[in-house]
């Protein structure tokens, strides 16, 4: 288990380092077809490596996770960044709900203060939120199917081989993103494509394929009390990279996401 604990805590880390380096490039390419170009790296990738694999279950992970990359791009267009990146962490608070009314996984002691420590760290972290519009609804709908995501693949997993659920995955959230990048600009130059083949590889393969393989060990809440460290790891490495800086408030928060990371690890009480 602890083994599991400390593979997905990599994954988090790895994912925390593509945001600045998309941040990078993101601003000269259409976002949907970045993310098309992204997946459909890596499900050739998934392909040659591991087959095709279940085409049921993999298409409905794909569906969820490509129609939940939509709705925060498109949700993006329509509201703030810190507001967008907000709401879409609540994935990480709904995912109790969704496990329990999937797999009926109770949350323990430790783990709902956890959970409280992430939404408030989440909170901070973002800078708070004013109004509520149609790109904070559409980014909301996006944590939702982010948390259906995550409880799923604790599921299927159990269900067939880990590396069954990958190809069409990446093929079908490919293809979702694909669709929607018709109307939009083309053009994808170099930066962007060396971009798109990092986090393909890294955050894409990598990444999911050690979601799939460590998180029926530990569970969908543990799970995402780990992930909720990812705008944490975003930040640093956008304070590294960029040299964006954060304000006491946002540290504060940051913190109580690096507990909610402890709690997860911690046994249940």
């Amino acid at each position: 288990m602890k083994r599991s604990y400390l593979w997905l805590f990599l994954v988090t880390v790895i994912w925390g380092t593509t945001f600045p380096v998309q941040k990078m490039i993101i601003g000269g390419v259409s976002p949907t077809l970045y993310i098309a170009v992204r997946f459909g790296i890596a499900s050739l990738v998934s392909y040659l490596v591991w087959g095709i694999g279940h085409f049921k279950y993999g298409t409905l992970l794909g569906v969820i996770l490509g129609l939940s990359y939509t709705t925060q791009t498109v949700g993006l267009k329509f509201t703030t960044a810190s507001k967008n990146g907000f709401l879409t962490s609540l994935y990480v608070v709904l995912v109790p709900l969704v496990s329990w009314l999937i797999e009926r996984e109770r949350l323990s002691r430790l783990q709902i203060t956890g959970f409280v420590l992430a939404f408030f760290g989440s909170y901070l972290l973002s800078g708070g939120i004013e109004g509520f519009n149609l790109g904070d609804f559409l980014s909301f709908l996006c944590a939702v199917g982010f948390s259906f995501h995550v409880v799923l693949i604790s599921v299927l997993s159990k269900k067939v081989k880990e590396t069954d659920l990958l190809t069409i995955q990446f093929l079908v959230t490919a293809l979702i993103n694909l669709s929607m990048s018709f109307g939009e600009s083309p053009v994808f130059p170099v930066s962007a494509l060396l971009v798109a083949v990092y986090t393909a590889l890294s955050a894409t393969v990598l990444g999911i394929y050690v979601q799939v393989k460590h998180q029926k060990v530990i569970g969908s809440n543990a799970t995402a009390l780990i992930f909720a460290g990812e705008p944490v790891f975003a930040a640093l490495f956008s304070y590294i990279i960029l040299g964006e800086t954060m304000t006491t408030l946002q540290v504060l928060g940051g913190g109580m996401l690096v507990g909610s990371i402890i709690m997860a690890g911690l046994r249940k009480g």
